[in-house]
């Protein structure tokens, strides 16, 4: 099934909302932003990666590619033809993350590592990632996760076939080898100077160059700008096995929707009683802020979890689905999440209000509950009403 097809049919499990985090706009004025061309060859971009000067964001999303695409990418920087410009984003000195262009980059790596991966593994793989900050090689030469990147090529219009077709980062000639190596890409540097303390513009930068071809999701883009240690912490618990029973779909969504969901819960536990709309930048707002969060923070933060799936009844289906739609309602999950670890949060400890099939029953008929999940979800009023009406009927 195509990406495109799998988030269509995702996204009709899931509730819609008025107001939802697509509108991340946060507008240009009042910053100052230089764009600086810098031209790096190929060589150098590998040491890059490998030194950690750049920061591909694809690790920790999923790579996309398929192997023709890829191969074809490989084969027009061989042969010198140009090939689309990346963007940059200068966190500090020497310190870049890829804002256009992540896809591109991994494929490099990949070719250069002379290992593909296979597509039905690349969640574990960012599972991977996040647990031992990066893809060992030991990972990289295991045939459970990778296949050998030979290049894959379709013959040419007369049926001759393609010189470069199964060849490999090692099997190319010399002079082909090094021409990769050298080929140079045009990288755009952008770097904000006012202010300084604040890169949310990055946000609408990042969406503005993705505006063509498949969007990114909004979930995506904060993955790229705001990743931090807890996000990783996210990227573990969407693997939970309860918490998978409980989402719209078995398998984690490709488009991070389901982290998306769990970045909303945790943001309304810790600052919701601050929310201001819009949704978009009260999560992008919380995202910035929650690099700043301590390992020993993250760690509870991730048992709290744990506790609340653990006290949901193992017969207990569509826990989170709203009653009359049949589908997974979000503000419904945040609600009862933040009920539920409330208390704990506060005291810092793991004693997690045990769920109550029948307290969640009348909660979902209530009509005050239903009406701020259903309708304007994201203003102040309705968030606020909603998370209190759930402290009220579930404790």
């Amino acid at each position: 099934m195509s990406t495109d097809k799998q988030a269509e049919n995702e996204d009709a499990l899931v509730d819609s909302e008025e107001d939802d985090t697509s509108d991340g706009d946060t507008g240009f004025s009042g910053y100052d932003i230089t764009a600086a061309p810098n031209d790096f060859n190929i060589r150098t971009l590998n040491d890059f990666i490998g030194s950690g000067i750049v920061k591909i964001p694809g690790f920790q999303r999923n790579y996309v590619w398929d192997i023709k695409r890829a191969s074809k990418l490989v084969e027009s920087i061989i042969m010198g033809i140009p090939i689309p410009q990346i963007f940059l984003y200068e966190e500090k000195r020497n310190k870049f993350i890829v804002i256009d262009g992540q896809q591109r980059y991994m494929t490099l790596y990949y070719f250069i590592k002379k290992r593909f991966p296979l597509e039905e593994k690349r969640h574990e793989l960012r599972a991977i990632f996040s647990r031992e900050g990066g893809i060992p090689d030991r990972v990289i030469n295991d045939n459970k996760y990778f296949v050998d990147f030979n290049l894959k090529l379709a013959s040419g219009e007369s049926g001759s076939k393609n010189s470069f077709n199964g060849l490999n980062y090692a099997t190319l000639d010399d002079g082909d080898r090094t021409a990769f190596e050298l080929r140079t890409i045009r990288n755009v540097i952008i770097k904000q100077n006012f202010p300084k303390d604040d890169d949310s513009v990055m946000f609408e930068v990042f969406n503005r160059l993705n505006s063509g071809g498949v969007n990114l999701k909004p979930q995506e883009i904060r993955n790229s700008l705001f990743y931090s240690d807890f996000f990783d912490m996210l990227y573990r618990v969407n693997l939970d096995k309860v918490w998978r029973k409980h989402t719209p779909t078995v398998s984690p969504d490709m488009n991070m929707k389901d982290v998306e969901i769990l970045l909303r819960g945790f943001a309304m536990l810790m600052e919701g009683d601050g929310y201001k709309p819009s949704l978009a930048k009260f999560l992008n707002s919380f995202s910035k802020k929650a690099k700043k969060i301590d390992g020993d923070k993250i760690l509870y933060l991730e048992s709290l979890f744990k506790a609340f799936m653990g006290g949901i009844p193992e017969n207990c289906e569509r826990l989170f689905h709203n009653k009359n739609t049949g589908r997974f309602n979000i503000s419904i999950y945040e609600s009862i999440f933040v009920a539920a670890c409330s208390d704990a949060f506060r005291d810092n400890n793991l004693s997690v209000s045990a769920i109550d099939i029948e307290k969640i029953n009348r909660l979902k008929h209530d009509s005050e509950f239903m009406n701020a999940s259903m309708s304007n979800t994201s203003s102040t009023a309705n968030v606020r009403s909603r998370l209190q009406r759930a402290k009220e009927m579930l404790g």
